[in-house]
């Protein structure tokens, strides 16, 4: 994904330009981080403080260059309007959150109203086309059965959490003046390598883990393997 999202950035702004980036949900501050090496000015927006403590204490340990370049910010991203003016970033972040949303239109209006005209919307969500698959691949029917019928579903930690529809956000991303630009999959085959052993196999090995992820990012942009991967990452654009 990290390399899909920098495939946008650079063909959507000059190059060299530094970026005002905003990454609701930031986590442990993985991309928040990464984009702050790379120059850009990050804020992240994470409401777990556990998360909070794990990022600070990550970006404790950068140079005092790239400490200067994040912020954090302790909030809901469903309170971005709180926290900043309409326009206030040229990109948008929200990866792995809107699973855990019932109501995700409101939440990407938010998103949207922080994009300066031209900014980018970057969104990684459950594939919602794809959840009864997933689970038939896994031999988990019961799983399958109601995948059909139900946005929500077990992950493989047990938690309960929601799929997206391509078609869906792309009429919302499109009712909101941020029309999808590109979308890409996301862990097309790793999630059914044999209870992840193949997966840890090429972890422990540099040139499996290079195929590794050579296949899945071929097949992240390639129909029709995308439209069945785990996850969906699409990017949008302000008008």
């Amino acid at each position: 994904m990290a390399r899909q999202l920098d495939e946008q950035l650079v063909g959507h702004f000059p190059v060299g330009r530094r970026l005002r980036v905003l990454d609701v949900g930031m986590g442990r501050g993985t991309q928040a981080l990464r984009l702050a090496r790379a120059g850009h000015q990050v804020t992240g927006l994470e409401r777990d403080a556990e998360m909070i403590a794990t990022a600070r204490a990550t970006l404790a340990g950068e140079p005092e260059g790239i400490r200067e370049r994040v912020r954090v910010v302790e909030g809901d991203g469903r309170d971005t309007g709180v926290h900043f003016l309409p326009g206030s970033f040229d990109v948008v972040l929200c990866h792995g959150v809107l699973m855990c949303v019932a109501e995700p239109d409101p939440l990407v209006a938010g998103l949207a109203r922080m994009l300066a005209p031209g900014g980018l919307l970057s969104l990684l969500v459950r594939n919602g086309d794809a959840s009864a698959m997933r689970s038939g691949l896994r031999g988990d029917w019961a799983g399958a059965l109601t995948a059909f019928d139900t946005p929500c579903h077990a992950d493989g930690s047990g938690l309960e959490v929601r799929a997206d529809r391509l078609t869906d956000l792309t009429a919302t991303l499109a009712g909101l003046g941020a029309p999808l630009h590109t979308w890409y999959g996301v862990r097309v085959f790793t999630d059914t390598a044999v209870e992840g052993a193949r997966v840890a196999h090429a972890l422990g090995r540099p040139d499996d883990l290079v195929t590794l992820l050579a296949v899945e990012e071929r097949a992240g942009r390639t129909d029709p393997y995308r439209g069945v991967a785990s996850l969906l990452h699409l990017c949008g654009v302000r008008g």
